[in-house]
C-alpha cells in the first residue's frame, strides 16, 4: 500500500470504483434496525480470543502482518488466524461483492477512501469504544468514520512530504531545508533553477509536478492550508468556490506557470533519482525506493514537512482495519485488530515494512525519528486530514484530477476551473 502517481498501479487511497445503484438500494439484503451512522458499538468480551479468525491481507502475501498472527495465537492458544492475502487491484470489487452475498471474512484491510462508501453499504460493525481515538492521529481516525461513527481502527498511515536533494539544493545557496512558507519554498525553486544547466548540468527542473491522476492528493492540502475546505459536511455542500479554494488553485498552478516543473507526466521518482528534479513530494514508501535503487544517493537527499501559507497541514490516507456484520467470529476479530494497533505492534511492523504508524505512542515506542528523514512524516502526521467521508468521493477525486491537469497545463483558468469544480461536484452529489 501507498500513495502513488504512477498510473499503472491503483493504490488504496484512489481505485476507480463505483458502488452499483442496485446495492446501495437494497442496503445489502439486511435489515433496517441498525444502518450507517446509527449502529451502536460492538462489544468485546473479556478474556483471550477463541476460535478462528478469517483476515483478508491486502497487496502481496506479507509474512510480517503473519508473523504478528502468530504472536497473537501465542497469547491467545485456542484461536487461529488464518490470512489470505488479496492483490490492490482486485480488493475494492473481492470485498463489495462479499458484502452483496454475505460471504465475508471476519476482519479485513480496507483502503481509507473506500470506508465511507462501504460502511454506507451496510458493511461494518461499529468500533468498540474500548478502542479509543485519542491512542490515534486525528486524521487518521478520521479515516474511520462515516456519518460521525467510527468503523474500524488505522493500521497502516499515508502522508507526504517533501523529498530534496542537498547535493543539487546546496549549489543553489540553501542550507538544510527549503524554507517552510510557500512564498519562501517558490523563492527557493527559482533559486535552485538557475542552477539548471549551469552548476547542476543534470538539472531540468526544480520541483516534480503531479498532474491528471492522484493529483488531489497534492492540491486538497494546500486548501486545507489557507484554513478553507472543499466539503461543508454540516450543509452537505460542496465549497470549491471560496477564496481558499481559489488561493490553492493559484498555488498548484505556480510552479508549472514560471517553469519550475515539468508538464509531460514525467516519472517524478525516476527523476528525482537521476537528478533531473531537486525536489519532490511523495509518501514514506519513496525513501525505500531511493535506497534500492540508487545507493549512490544515500547521504544525497533529504525530507522535509510540506510548506503551507496559513496553517500546516496534509494528506491522511492509508489503510484501515474493519470487522464485518457478517462475521463469524467478530470477537475475536476485533481482538486480533485491537492487538495489531497496539503501539509496539505497530512499531515492529513499521520497522520492517518501512510503513507509517498511525499512532504517536507507536513512534516513540518504536523510537522511529531516529531516522531523521521519518521526521518528516511524524509532522505531517500530526496535521493531516481525510478527504470527505462520502461514498461518491472517488468521483469527486477524478473531477478534481481532470481539473487540475487543464490547469497545470494553461488550458483553464483558475476562475474556470472552480466554476467546473462546483459545478461537477454538486452534480455528482455526495451519495447516501
Amino acid at each position: 500500500m501507498r500513495i502513488t502517481t504512477r498510473h499503472t498501479v491503483r493504490t488504496v487511497q484512489t481505485l476507480c470504483v463505483t458502488v452499483t445503484a442496485a446495492l446501495v438500494a437494497t442496503g445489502c439484503g439486511r435489515s433496517a434496525d441498525s444502518g450507517p451512522g446509527n449502529d451502536a458499538p460492538a462489544k468485546i468480551d473479556a478474556g483471550k480470543a477463541k476460535g478462528t479468525v478469517v483476515m483478508w491481507s491486502l497487496g502481496d502475501p506479507d509474512e510480517n502482518l503473519k508473523a504478528l498472527a502468530k504472536k497473537f495465537e501465542q497469547e491467545n492458544p485456542d484461536a487461529d488466524v488464518k490470512i489470505t492475502a488479496v492483490p490492490w487491484s482486485a480488493a475494492h470489487d473481492k470485498l463489495t461483492t462479499a458484502v452483496a452475498g454475505g460471504n465475508t471474512p471476519d476482519l479485513s484491510m480496507v483502503g481509507s477512501t473506500w470506508m465511507a462508501e462501504m460502511a454506507a453499504m451496510n458493511a461494518f460493525q461499529a468500533t468498540p469504544t474500548s478502542i479509543k481515538s485519542s491512542d490515534f492521529y486525528p486524521g487518521q481516525w478520521d479515516t474511520t468514520k462515516y456519518k460521525n461513527t467510527s468503523y474500524g481502527i488505522p493500521f497502516i498511515a499515508d502522508t507526504t512530504a517533501v523529498y530534496y536533494r542537498t547535493d543539487l539544493t546546496t549549489k543553489a545557496g540553501i542550507k538544510g531545508a527549503l524554507a517552510g512558507d510557500r512564498d519562501g519554498y517558490l523563492k527557493d525553486l527559482k533559486a535552485i533553477q538557475a542552477t539548471a544547466g549551469k552548476q547542476n548540468p543534470k538539472l531540468r527542473h526544480a520541483a516534480g509536478l503531479v498532474m491528471g491522476f492522484n493529483s488531489w492528493i497534492f492540491w486538497l492540502p494546500m486548501v486545507w492550508q489557507q484554513g478553507g475546505d472543499i466539503y461543508d459536511a454540516k450543509t452537505g455542500k460542496f465549497t470549491f468556490d471560496t477564496p481558499e479554494a481559489a488561493k490553492a488553485l493559484e498555488d498548484y498552478a505556480s510552479v508549472p506557470k514560471q517553469g519550475l516543473a515539468p508538464t509531460d507526466r514525467a516519472d517524478n521518482v525516476q527523476d528525482f533519482q537521476d537528478g533531473l528534479t531537486a525536489t519532490y513530494q511523495e509518501g514514506a514508501w519513496a525513501g525505500g525506493t531511493f535506497h534500492r535503487d540508487s545507493p549512490q544517493l544515500d547521504g544525497k537527499w533529504k525530507t522535509m514537512p510540506l510548506p503551507y501559507t496559513k496553517q500546516p497541514a496534509g494528506f491522511a490516507g492509508g489503510t484501515d482495519l474493519a470487522v464485518f456484520k457478517e462475521a463469524e467470529n467478530p470477537d475475536a476479530a476485533w481482538k486480533f485488530a485491537r492487538f495489531l494497533t497496539e503501539p509496539a505492534n505497530l512499531a515492529a511492523y513499521s520497522k520492517v515494512t518501512g510503513t507509517l504508524p498511525p499512532a504517536p505512542q507507536a513512534w516513540s515506542e518504536g523510537k522511529l525519528t531516529e531516522d531523521e528523514n521519518m521526521k518528516a512524516y511524524e509532522e505531517q502526521l500530526k496535521v493531516s486530514k481525510a478527504p470527505p467521508a462520502i461514498t461518491t468521493w472517488q468521483q469527486i477525486a477524478d473531477a478534481i484530477d481532470s481539473e487540475l491537469e487543464k490547469l497545470a497545463l494553461g488550458k483553464a483558468t483558475v476562475a474556470e476551473v472552480q466554476k467546473s469544480l462546483q459545478s461537477k461536484a454538486t452534480s455528482i452529489g455526495t451519495g447516501r
